[in-house]
Order: C-alpha cells, then sequence, then structure tokens
C-alpha cells in the first residue's frame, strides 16, 4: 500500500519526511495541504493531527505525525538511513534533536518570519535574535563536519536529512552556504543522492504558486 503524506512545499518539516521516504525507497503520495489557507485550522486536519501541523503521514490505517517520528518510522521499516549499530542510531538520535531545538526550530520561524509574515508584522529584534542563534548552530555542525561527509557515521542517516531540512530553501532568512564550508559540502553531498529532489519539486506548494 502506498503512504500518503500530507505535506506542502514550503514546510521544511515535510520536506524532512518526504525526502526520507523517497531516499529509503518508500512508495508514496503526497496530499497537498492548503496550509496559506488556513487547512491545518481546519476540523478535518485536526481530526487527523491535533496538533494542527504538517507532516502527517498514513500508511494504511497507522498515522503518524512529526517529522522526527515519521523519519524514524521510514528508516525502521525499510532498513535504510537510521545507522549500522546501537552507537550510531544514538548518535543519529543525537543530531535530530540538535536539529528540531536549535536548526530547524530556529530556522523554520525565521525563514517565515522573514518572507512569509506580512512585512507590518515582522520583528527586526525577534529575527535578530533567531539569527544568532541559528547561526551559532550552524558553526556547530560545520565543525562536526570537518572531516566527515556526514554528521555520523559512514553513510548518510536521517539526521542528514533531519538537519538539512530548511537549508536547501532559495528565500532569505540569513544563512549563506558560503559561509559554512563544511555545511556548503555537506548539502552538495545530499543533494547528489539518487532520488534527491528540491523541496518544490517533490512537494505540491510553493510561493510561486500564490504569486
Amino acid at each position: 500500500m502506498t503512504i500518503r503524506l500530507h505535506c506542502f512545499g514550503e514546510s521544511g518539516n515535510a520536506y524532512k519526511a518526504a525526502l526520507t521516504l523517497t531516499l529509503a525507497g518508500a512508495e508514496w503520495d503526497p496530499v497537498y495541504v492548503d496550509f496559506f489557507n488556513g487547512a491545518t485550522r481546519s476540523p478535518e486536519f485536526r481530526a487527523l493531527n491535533i496538533m494542527g501541523e504538517v507532516p502527517v503521514m498514513e500508511d494504511g490505517d497507522l498515522v503518524l505525525t512529526q517529522s522526527g517520528v515519521i523519519q524514524d518510522y521510514v528508516s525502521s521499516k525499510t532498513g535504510k538511513l537510521g545507522g549500522r549499530s546501537a552507537a550510531e542510531r544514538r548518535d543519529v538520535l543525537r543530531w535530530m534533536f540538535f536539529d528540531n531545538h536549535k536548526v530547524s526550530g530556529v530556522a523554520g520561524p525565521l525563514r517565515f518570519n522573514m518572507n512569509f509574515l506580512p512585512e507590518d508584522k515582522r520583528s527586526a529584534e525577534v529575527n535578530g535574535f533567531l539569527s544568532m542563534r541559528l547561526t551559532s548552530a550552524l558553526k556547530v555542525m560545520d565543525a562536526a563536519l570537518a572531516g566527515h561527509d556526514w554528521l555520523t557515521g559512514a553513510e548518510p542517516t536521517i539526521a542528514d536529512l533531519a538537519c538539512c531540512g530548511y537549508l536547501f530553501y532559495p528565500e532569505p532568512f540569513g544563512f549563506d552556504r558560503k559561509a559554512f564550508s563544511n555545511v556548503d559540502r555537506w548539502l552538495d553531498a545530499i543533494a547528489a543522492l539518487p532520488g534527491w529532489k528540491h523541496p518544490y519539486d517533490m512537494m505540491p506548494g510553493s510561493p510561486a504558486d500564490r504569486a
């Protein structure tokens, strides 16, 4: 049975799940969620995910929410992208938690505030603080990738696919790839993986659709 992923192209968290499904070789179809017109606040969507967020994955009768949970499920189901040992799996989880708190958890609201929030509601002070936090986290990643192809182990894992979730987007959010040479090289390596696609090519929905 084909997995259904409720998603939209602008969501970096949905991209993590979509990229994991794709690179793990799972069969899946996107289900477009019209976030910018309030779809995640509808009673129908809240019945699917009380948190009112994408991604939501349906695999038969199983419904999962939160990108990290979906990534872990796909990795466990396919036997791919999860690390080769118990120690590697713990390190994978370490980087996924780091991403949630320090990378995507900052890059997501920063990108939204700078690009999708009405200009009269944007706060330079808030965005400045978030930019500082994101830069600090990216410095940690850049140092960890010095002399290493991937964040943990000898192969790409869901840790890499979590931490890159927001870093391929073209909208400005204070991230300059060239300022982080190891992160830049790592992103090129992820983009070279068979099956990789840009988020706006992998999932329906993009700013151009609303222009």
